[in-house]
């Protein structure tokens, strides 16, 4: 079966003025464009829902909550229709704004929310007194969180945060349904092209691999340069 096999067809033209290998470089770029921007939008967010679920009022905590809960309970390709289709029709400004930008938006939420209950549960394994210790200090509560809990708490999340990264990277394949022109849909078009799936698809998953070991080595990297000895990952 082997013997059936041409990789030459990524040297072909595409009839655009350009190799099939090319098409795949460029959809790979946008791939890793879109889980770059998506992954900062859920570290933000994600962060601050996070925070706001463990302060003292019950206010911010409820909306913490609300958001987590709302977009973690919604499949993804469910989100994205919603913010191509429907949040246009509805909010007219948001046509003008690029298909890019909406699965942005899509993936980064939809991530955030894990990222949130990630966070909260970094800032809850702390000891209860250093939160005390700081407010004791003089330090305000956004000070306290800013300089004593918030450092320590993404140490220990270190580890669940690598796993969102190389998430979002398999999770931006969702993009194809918009027309994005990423990995997954140059694999669908160049399939039906040249019949050759097999190399296509191999060649998109090992792509796909390469993106997400290269997080894990760079996350295990900044593992190992931040953890504390004695807390949860750090050694002994």
């Amino acid at each position: 079966m082997g013997s059936n096999w041409d990789w030459q067809v990524f040297l072909q033209d595409t009839g655009g003025g350009e190799t099939y290998l090319e098409w795949m470089m460029s959809a790979w770029g946008w791939t890793l464009s879109v889980a770059a921007c998506a992954l900062v939008v859920a570290l933000i967010v994600g962060s601050l829902m996070g925070i706001l679920r463990t302060v003292p009022n019950r206010g911010l905590v409820l909306l913490g909550s609300a958001w987590t809960e709302l977009f973690r309970n919604i499949p993804l390709l469910v989100q994205l229709f919603l913010w191509y289709h429907v949040l246009p029709s509805i909010f007219l400004g948001l046509r003008a704004v690029p298909s890019f930008m909406l699965v942005v938006f899509a993936l980064g939420f939809f991530t955030s929310a894990r990222i949130s209950e990630q966070v909260k549960a970094g800032i809850q394994a702390l000891p209860r007194g250093q939160r005390y210790a700081g407010l004791a200090m003089g330090l305000t509560l956004p000070q306290t969180y800013r300089y004593v809990l918030l450092p320590m708490a993404f140490r220990i999340v270190v580890p669940p945060l690598t796993s969102e990264s190389m998430n979002i990277v398999k999770n931006s394949s969702v993009a194809f349904a918009v027309s994005i022109a990423e990995l997954t849909m140059f694999a669908m078009q160049a399939q039906e092209e040249t019949s050759r799936g097999i190399e296509v698809y191999l060649a998109v998953t090992g792509l796909y691999f390469i993106s997400a070991f290269a997080i894990n080595r760079l996350a295990l990297f900044i593992e190992n340069r931040v953890q504390v000895p004695g807390m949860i990952g750090g050694g002994k």
